[in-house]
């Protein structure tokens, strides 16, 4: 390993002495006086102690923050899509899955998994990696110790979703007008029916895009308080995945967030958008949508649903998510075919 970095930042020291200088690895005394200085770190919890550990053993900032932050995400990400893949193999769980009809077959798995990990070291791992640098030039901490207040942190999250909730909602109907839709987010609607895993599973430009609404808020706020740790961010960010990818999983179970929080969207939600094409396009809370009216066909559907006889139900629901579907696909084409009628 020792040969390979130092062939590494030999090769980056030649072409880009400035990157090179931001990567150069201390031991681990000078890294703590840099770092800490006269900072009692036996004064600190267990959890502040071991980030700052982390921080002297790996002997520079900047790699340090760059590989936790993409393992993070990494970790996060599979982490929480695996269970659904489990759960969807286990009938037990088939009574609460949103298109009951619909299998996810183990090609589409694995062409959705290569699409993914394809964009996250191509696309979001430069994301990740100028995240530390750029927030930190506007106040951000990253190994500092002690971290921010609970409430303090609580606080700053409820902003970066209520930000990001709005950023997604815009950028995302903007990704369904015709030549945004058809070079970009159709590779997304390729699941009419998503799973968990699809919910990263999209074209370079619809993850850079997207991606925004989630570090955005960080930045924002830095511009306007110096009080952000990259902590904070982290949770942030964990919270953000497990929301994405349970709002593609396909299941609504009676134990769901939506079945809590009125306004939380949810797997409910989303997948209806996916199988509708249009409608529902928040992405945490269902206010935009019931503000803009662009969830009407989805409680249409619902309230048609609803008022049928307990004995008709399931029949009745089977003829409206097939009904859905039908319209969904027309719209999707009308939605490709835009500009073709000038062209002719």
């Amino acid at each position: 390993m020792a040969a390979i970095y130092d062939h590494a930042m030999g090769y980056i020291s030649k072409h880009a002495p400035t990157i090179a200088e931001q990567l150069v690895i201390s031991n681990a005394t000078t890294t703590k006086e840099a770092l800490y200085g006269d900072l009692n770190l036996s004064a600190l919890n267990w959890f502040e102690r071991l980030w700052a550990n982390y921080y002297i053993y790996m002997g520079n900032a900047i790699l340090a923050t760059g590989v936790m932050s993409f393992l993070l995400h990494e970790i996060v990400y599979f982490g929480r899509c695996i269970p659904w893949l489990i759960i969807d193999e286990i009938p037990f769980f088939h009574k609460w899955k949103l298109q009951p009809n619909k299998k996810i077959t183990p090609a589409q798995i694995w062409k959705c998994t290569k699409v993914v990990l394809l964009t996250h070291f191509t696309c979001e791992a430069p994301l990740i990696w100028l995240f530390h640098p750029i927030c930190c030039y506007f106040g951000m901490a990253t190994y500092e110790v002690p971290f921010s207040p609970i409430w303090l942190m609580a606080a700053q999250i409820a902003f970066f979703f209520v930000f990001e909730d709005m950023f997604h909602y815009w950028a995302h109907r903007g990704l369904h007008w015709g030549p945004l839709y058809k070079h970009i987010h159709k590779l997304h609607h390729e699941f009419s029916a998503p799973i968990g895993l699809a919910a990263e599973y999209a074209h370079p430009l619809e993850v850079m895009i997207l991606a925004q609404g989630t570090i955005s808020g960080p930045f924002l706020y830095c511009l306007f308080r110096n009080d952000l740790h990259i902590l904070t961010v982290y949770i942030w960010v964990t919270l953000r995945l497990f929301q994405a990818v349970d709002a593609h999983s396909g299941y609504d179970f009676p134990w769901s967030l939506r079945h809590f929080l009125p306004f939380w969207a949810g797997a409910d939600h989303h997948d209806f958008h996916h199988m509708a094409f249009v409608n529902c396009y928040s992405t945490s809370f269902r206010w935009w949508d019931y503000s803009l009216g662009t969830d009407a066909k989805y409680h249409a559907y619902k309230d048609r649903v609803a008022k049928a006889k307990a004995s008709e139900r399931k029949a009745v629901q089977e003829r409206e998510l097939e009904q859905v579907e039908k319209d969904g696909q027309e719209a999707e084409r009308r939605v490709e075919s835009y500009g073709k009628a000038k062209k002719l």
